[in-house]
């Protein structure tokens, strides 16, 4: 799958700070240095595309975007992966309510998905898989744990599995991976009652245990499926997804480890817990060592609007495309994001985006000129509040005194530096994401 076209990125001027880029690992709360070789791998999970790109969603992709930038401002190799779940239950559901052909639905938002993350200067994947392109790949990595015990057949209901219903549905038996709920860290009463509310099937009958997840779904009349081999005909199932896409588009080798498994915070549990799982047990070390899996989660908080969760089930959605067509600057939309730590849960209102208009034309208006403020102090301040946890706020603060610096009209300009508001349009667009 294609994806969208990478922005231009400047060279900065200097060395960028000695302080390695470091994240808030959330299984272990702890501020760790997000990839401490030379080597940056980062996997973001992606859309399920039955509705358009919403604030939450961008707010999501601008965090990891800033981390990929701060990456590779540092001199790291940055190998980014992510998926694109264009076959699921919620996107059937949302192609029959409406009448569409599920692919035709899929197609056109993934589609404005690329539009909007091209408007919001985000870095696109180098690898950008979706679940249909995958179901070879899931069904042969399904298939090997099957073979090896990892997974287990569950009976099907009468009239689903076409031809050969006596395959059943696959699922993981987790007992095969002696590490699984070190990602999320919930007891068992708080995981059943998580796994229930984000898609689980808990109470399905015949599973070895509940929290069990679905790797490989069986045919069901009207819904669409691929010839899964040994496994019958099916679809994947979410987690063993973005597991296996993970591992291909990342080259994760038996006991190695992805640097960065990210997402919403909504994230954490079932998927991140239930994939990480995945990839530990298709990938697993030689010689009992360290399996492979994330060496740090990363989870942007959520979004809400009007009081809630901004979510495409409540219907609260502020659209990145609907704002662009309303003739707000993408680049103002972006800034209204940065405003927030990523790690916060904050709402959306009717302040929002008019602080981020106000912002970006004060910006604009203080790099227009040929000199200005030295902007050495400015730079460093940046680099050195993305390498804290991706400090969007302290950046945008320390651009914000600079630019109150140069449009002082009462400011001694004897000691401006010609270039200076060039290097600060330029650290702006490198670091932040942000065209002046």
């Amino acid at each position: 799958m294609y994806a969208w076209p990478t922005p231009q990125v400047p060279l900065l001027p200097g060395s960028p700070a000695p302080a390695p880029v470091r994240v808030h690992d959330s299984s272990s709360g702890e501020l760790v240095e997000a990839a401490p070789g030379t080597r940056a791998g980062l996997y973001a999970c992606g859309i399920t595309p039955y509705d358009a790109t919403h604030i939450g969603h961008a707010n999501t992709y601008v965090t990891f975007d800033l981390l990929v930038r701060a990456w590779r401002d540092a001199g790291k190799d940055v190998v980014y992966a992510s998926n694109v779940t264009d076959v699921d239950d919620p996107l059937l559901e949302r192609a029959e309510a409406t009448g569409m052909d599920w692919r035709e639905l899929a197609a056109s938002q993934i589609a404005l998905f690329r539009e909007d993350m091209t408007a919001l200067g985000v870095i696109p994947p180098a690898t950008w898989t979706g679940a249909v392109e995958s179901a070879q790949d899931v069904a042969r990595a399904v298939a090997a744990m099957v073979e090896t015990g990892a997974a287990y057949r569950v009976s099907l209901e009468p009239g689903a599995g076409g031809s050969t219903p006596e395959l059943g549905d696959v699922y993981a038996d987790l007992t095969a991976d002696p590490r699984f709920g070190q990602v999320a860290h919930l007891d068992r009463a708080e995981a059943l009652a998580t796994f229930a509310e984000r898609g689980g099937d808990p109470d399905r009958e015949g599973k070895k245990d509940p929290l069990d997840p679905l790797l490989w779904r069986r045919e069901r009349p009207g819904e669409p499926s691929w010839d899964g081999g040994p496994l019958g005909t099916g679809r994947p199932g979410w987690h063993i997804e973005c597991a296996v896409i993970a591992r291909d588009g990342l080259d994760v080798a038996a006991g190695e480890r992805l640097d960065v498994q990210g997402g919403g915070s909504d994230l954490l549990f079932p998927h991140h817990e239930m994939s990480t799982s995945h990839l530990r047990v298709l990938c697993p070390a030689p010689d009992g060592g360290e399996p492979a899996g994330a060496r740090t989660h990363v989870h942007a908080g959520l979004v809400a609007y009007q009081g809630e969760k901004m979510s495409k089930s409540l219907g609260n959605l502020v659209l990145v495309s609907r704002l662009r067509d309303e003739g707000h600057d993408p680049m103002a939309i972006r800034l209204a994001l940065l405003a927030h730590h990523y790690r916060t849960e904050w709402e959306w209102d009717e302040t929002t985006l008019p602080a981020g208009e106000a912002r970006l034309v004060r910006w604009r208006d203080a790099v227009s000129g040929n000199g200005g403020p030295s902007a050495d102090a400015t730079l460093a301040a940046v680099r050195a509040a993305l390498a804290d946890d991706l400090d969007a706020p302290a950046a945008l603060a320390a651009v914000d005194a600079w630019a109150e610096s140069s449009l002082d009209a009462s400011r001694d300009t004897s000691a401006d530096e010609e270039g200076a508001p060039g290097i600060i349009a330029r650290t702006v667009n490198a670091l932040l994401g942000v065209r002046l």
